[in-house]
């Protein structure tokens, strides 16, 4: 382990790596750094793959686009995947106790930060080489395939870099949400706003938003066709559960359990330590998706590489449907363990088969829980670190010796107990909107808002540490 950890340290001195400010940037400095960070994501976002030759192919695979903020064809052609996919492995090493890091230790957190940077590297070469190889970019000559994995591998370190930036205090919040955010935004609107037709049959053509279509169909009386259409364009049906997955979201956000808290430093300050009933927030979430994403993604991989006469053992992972002529006409499997990972694509697949939709529910639900314990531990949010945070910040909770350890076991009363009912509702809220085909899918629904209100906490967090940094520190906590 220590010659591990010396060959981790070595290889941090190498690897790219953004200074953190000399001096904590103004809050208009951060929100132009912050602007000029999606900025340069955007824009890589909407410029072309050179050598790309799967130019109005159907995407093979569309179901990692919103929790990977990437983009078919272009420079984000991995999105945040890589960085995605690295934290998560090293979470689950750390998690299980394989690699022994102490997460409250700043030099253990040096090394897992280390770590996961070069992991990242490692990860943006295997899924370029992926991408490449396993037919997702099209077919490519060699010459073509360099030129495309270059770009590939310099987009995704930039977007290491422009996460890392941010991360690092010169923009707020982290770039991986940020990108997340920006993605889903684009999804949900495009959903509703989208004035581009699509050709329904022979020439017939309709909108694809919900709005133009609704509009289109006033004009022309045909109202009633609004209310359900084809799982892949938005009805009148998935707009509403769009918009009661949003409310319902706010209202579950909002719910807390208030821990009165006391000032030692500031006498006669009093004021409350919020303990959310979501405490680990989108995290387990954004796992979740990633460990299904990954698992289907390189099934596909595969099932490209094998072309029609696949392993027997293949079949049980992941089915593919194929055409005539061979090629495979759908991003989503139809068959194996990756088929129960992945949600039904619409209300009809989702009431067509009920077993199916069922077992994605529990296994959205069991496997959320699981990441919540884990990040509990990993992320510094065990009753243990919220007794040191409380502690170090000089308050005390009234009818409580202000020692670490009776504080630590009054937090242990609440925190267990909402990590699992939190998972479980997030788990919940995420699979049932997915299962309805809400806009940009449950889980990014999910994400969406939950990365709006870290952002509006965060900007709270910045206007109290103007008067008191340790109580802001309280907030970030929270």
């Amino acid at each position: 382990m220590a010659s591990a950890r010396d060959f981790i340290k070595s290889i941090g001195t190498i690897l790219p790596e953004i200074p953190k400010p000399e001096k904590k940037p103004t809050l208009s400095e951060r929100f132009v750094w912050t602007a000029i960070a999606l900025v340069a994501y955007l824009v890589m976002a909407t410029t072309p793959l050179y050598g790309f030759t799967g130019v109005g192919q159907n995407d093979q695979l569309a179901f990692l686009r919103v929790v990977f903020a990437s983009t078919q064809g272009t420079l984000m052609e991995l999105g945040i995947g890589p960085i995605v996919t690295s934290g998560l492995i090293l979470q689950l090493l750390v998690g299980s106790d394989i690699i022994k890091l102490d997460m409250s230790d700043s030099a253990d957190r040096a090394v897992f930060g280390s770590a996961t940077k070069f992991l990242t590297m490692i990860v943006i070469v295997g899924e370029s080489l992926a991408y490449i190889y396993g037919g997702a970019l099209g077919a490519l000559g060699q010459t073509q395939a360099l030129v495309v994995f270059v770009q590939l591998f310099i987009a995704s370190v930039l977007v290491l870099l422009l996460d890392e930036l941010i991360q690092k205090g010169w923009g707020i919040g982290s770039g991986v949400s940020l990108f997340i955010l920006a993605g889903v935004c684009q999804t949900v609107l495009w959903y509703t706003f989208a004035p581009i037709p699509f050709q329904v049959s022979s020439g017939v053509e309709a909108y694809f938003g919900f709005i133009p279509y609704t509009i289109s169909a006033f004009f022309t009386n045909t109202l009633p066709s609004i209310v359900v259409r084809d799982f892949k364009y938005p009805s009148l049906l998935t707009f509403s559960l769009t918009i009661v997955m949003l409310l319902v979201l706010v209202y579950i956000e909002g719910i807390r359990v208030e821990l009165p808290i006391t000032s030692i430093k500031y006498r006669g300050f009093q004021g409350v330590y919020p303990i959310k009933l979501l405490y680990v927030s989108n995290i387990p979430v954004i796992l979740v998706s990633a460990l299904g994403a990954n698992v289907t993604f390189f099934s596909r991989i595969l099932n490209n590489y094998f072309g029609t006469n696949p392993p027997s053992w293949l079949k049980y992972i992941a089915v593919f449907p194929v055409s005539t002529n061979s090629t495979t006409t759908s991003s989503y499997p139809i068959g194996g363990i990756t088929y129960y990972m992945t949600a039904p694509q619409g209300v009809n697949q989702t009431i067509a088969d009920p077993v199916h939709s069922v077992i994605y529910l529990l296994y959205l639900v069991g496997m959320a829980v699981l990441f919540a314990r884990l990040w509990v531990e990993i992320g510094g949010l065990n009753p243990r670190a919220v007794a040191k945070n409380l502690m170090d910040a000089d308050v005390q909770v009234p009818g409580f010796r202000r020692t670490g350890l009776s504080i630590e076991q009054m937090l242990n009363r609440y925190i267990p107990t909402l990590t699992i009912i939190g998972g479980i509702l997030i788990g919940l809220v995420a699979g049932v909107s997915d299962l309805f085909g809400v806009f940009g899918t449950g889980i990014g629904i999910l994400l969406m808002v939950d990365i709006i209100l870290q952002y509006y906490q965060m900007l709270l967090k910045e206007q109290v540490e103007e008067v008191s940094p340790a109580l802001a520190g309280l907030i970030g906590a929270a």
